[in-house]
């Protein structure tokens, strides 16, 4: 298992994480920013528990995001 958090205030909305991982990310029809799908948010922090299956697309998105707000972290040791 591996965490996504989501630092959604910085978002700028350049659509890049949806276009790379467009099943947990779409972007907002209200606010233009892209919103991490089933996450919980405390304090405009978005997290949400993910598979291993996972873990490789939404590390290309958290790479290709501009400003940097994604962030994949493994549970695993190694």
């Amino acid at each position: 298992m591996a965490q996504i958090i989501h630092y959604r205030e910085k978002c700028i909305g350049c659509n890049a994480c949806v276009e790379i991982a467009f099943d947990r990310w779409r972007m907002s029809k209200k606010d233009g920013k892209a919103t991490l799908l089933k996450a919980k948010n405390k304090k405009g922090i978005y997290t949400i528990t993910i598979s291993e299956d996972e873990v490789a697309v939404n590390k290309l998105a958290a790479k290709n995001c501009p400003p940097k707000i994604i962030k994949v972290i493994n549970s695993h040791p190694y």
